[in-house]
């Protein structure tokens, strides 16, 4: 996806939102009472290195408790912990990864988590079609929190992205991306200047439909 949007967007700049490098000082891990709360919008430390957010969590077809994230977090095997409570361990893993569509499939364990529709600033009460311009956009990101903006909709007809006008920066991948309450898409990159330049994410639908043409794990998707 985004080796295309390098060469539409010619002169500019776009950065995918690379994982966040895990902070160096965040100090040793400790457990809490009870499994973590995880949603669309909460932090997620990968292979206890880096950092980024979940887009959403829910079951698929065959029951099976996962969440959604960006791809370009991790590939299949890469442990996942909830950044709320690092000492609960290991929560889930990944187990597809889709760099062209830049989204992956993560698989929680069973138990291990307290999967929820709100977090934050943003309820996640069903999927929907991509956004146009000029509706507004919000999303909720474990670094920069819930931030809105205008969508400038499907700029250059993939089918697959829209771009809108939110701030977001490194870590916030992943993070949903809603109208209303309705998710439409998840955060992947941003064009040239962190919260300035225009942010990019890939559809829901284009999403959904790859994981049903796909099967397995994550096919049949239905957010909590």
């Amino acid at each position: 996806m985004f080796s295309k949007l390098a060469k539409v967007a010619n002169a500019a700049f776009a950065v995918t939102l690379g994982a966040a490098l895990l902070g160096t000082g965040a100090g040793a891990a400790q457990a809490e009472p009870g499994p973590p709360v995880v949603g669309g919008g909460s932090g997620i430390i990968i292979d206890n290195q880096f950092e980024c957010t979940v887009t959403t969590v829910g079951h698929d077809g065959a029951g099976r408790l996962v969440g959604l994230t960006a791809g370009h977090c991790g590939d299949p095997g890469a442990e996942v912990f909830a950044e709320v409570n690092r000492g609960a361990g290991v929560v889930g893993r990944f187990v597809y990864s889709n760099h062209e569509l830049d989204y992956a499939v993560i698989e929680f364990e069973p138990g291990k988590i307290i999967p929820v529709n709100r977090i934050g600033n943003v309820t996640i009460t069903g999927l929907g079609a991509p956004a146009q311009f000029p509706m507004i956009v919000c999303k909720e990101g474990r670094t920069t929190g819930n931030t809105c903006g205008i969508s400038w909709g499907d700029v250059f007809g993939s089918n697959m992205e829209t771009w809108s006008q939110m701030c977001v920066v490194e870590g916030d991948s992943g993070a949903p991306v809603v109208i209303g309450t309705t998710l439409v898409g998840m955060v992947n990159a941003y064009l040239a200047i962190a919260c300035f330049g225009p942010e990019v994410g890939t559809n829901m639908t284009a999403i959904i439909d790859d994981m049903n043409a796909r099967g397995g794990i994550g096919a049949g998707y239905t957010p909590i």
